[in-house]
């Protein structure tokens, strides 16, 4: 699916097994995607990175595309961003690196935020891409946010979401392969007319309100912050800066060392912008 790369999948204990695609020499970087997408969506930036000198890594996070994640429990904790993080440094251990950089977009964002926090001896660099943590969002409650973001809450209800989306799911999930590129978007469609991965997308955002949120706001009451550099890229036609205003003012009391901009682009700037993305990409993970 990607130029280059190789396919390839690793059991991690118990039910969990992650499959994730690699290729390259050099430092080792993690590219973590977001909902509802794959490791494919990388298909435009992953080889460029690979061109610039690193080894990169694409795997689909737990739950999602081909990963498997455990079954549901009630606290939600087996589909946490947490142990998400876990799977990631699990992941680059059996390749062989200890220490590597990471870059998130969207709910890989929050994966990538909460792996640098609970694992600062590992991470190098993180990028985080068109997101700010969950209890930012949640603490700046307004109705225009309950607007825009209503699905958070409607994927986090038990039950309903999966009989409403497994129903109809092209219909819930849409996009252009014109776009997306036409092996992207097979691969998408695949995933989200499987009712499991369904399962896991909505187990994530049930995470994301319950067990993340708690683990988020513990985090804040203690004063913890990154300890390595961040970047941080947004998309000037998506809504964080319609909602915010500048979105490195929320990750200020997160990051010491602390940079970013907009990306000229719709959310999923992986796909609609990857040269821009690519090469702040670079730079940041050569400075």
């Amino acid at each position: 699916m990607i130029e280059g790369f190789r396919d390839d999948e690793v059991r991690l204990d118990g039910e969990v097994s992650v499959f994730f695609r690699h290729a390259g020499h050099g430092p080792p970087a993690v590219l973590l995607h977001g909902h509802p997408r794959t490791s494919a969506t990388w298909h435009r930036v992953a080889p460029r990175l690979v061109g610039a000198g690193f080894t990169v890594v694409c795997p689909d996070l737990r739950g999602y595309g081909r990963s498997l994640g455990p079954a549901p429990t009630p606290d939600h904790a087996g589909h946490s961003k947490r142990a998400m993080a876990g799977d990631v440094v699990a992941l680059m251990r059996h390749l062989g690196h200890e220490r590597f950089a990471v870059a998130g977009h969207d709910r890989g964002g929050c994966v990538a935020f909460r792996l640098a926090l609970d694992h600062p001896a590992a991470v190098t660099r993180v990028a985080l891409l068109d997101c700010v943590p969950i209890t930012e969002h949640l603490s700046r409650m307004t109705a225009r946010f309950a607007a825009l973001y209503w699905h958070w809450f409607f994927l986090a209800q038990p039950g309903i979401p999966e009989r409403v989306i497994n129903a109809d799911p092209d219909a819930w999930y849409d996009g252009d392969p014109d776009a997306m590129g036409h092996a992207n978007h097979a691969e998408f469609r695949r995933a989200t007319r499987d009712p499991r991965v369904v399962r896991g997308m909505l187990e994530d955002y049930r995470a994301g309100l319950t067990v993340d949120r708690r683990q988020e706001e513990a985090d804040r009451a203690a004063g913890a912050r990154l300890r390595c550099p961040a970047l941080v890229l947004w998309s000037v036609r998506d809504d964080l800066e319609d909602l915010y205003g500048d979105p490195l003012a929320l990750w200020r009391d997160w990051a010491g060392d602390l940079r970013g901009h907009g990306v000229d682009s719709g959310h999923h700037m992986a796909e609609e912008a990857p040269a821009e993305l690519a090469a702040a990409l670079t730079a940041f993970l050569k400075d």
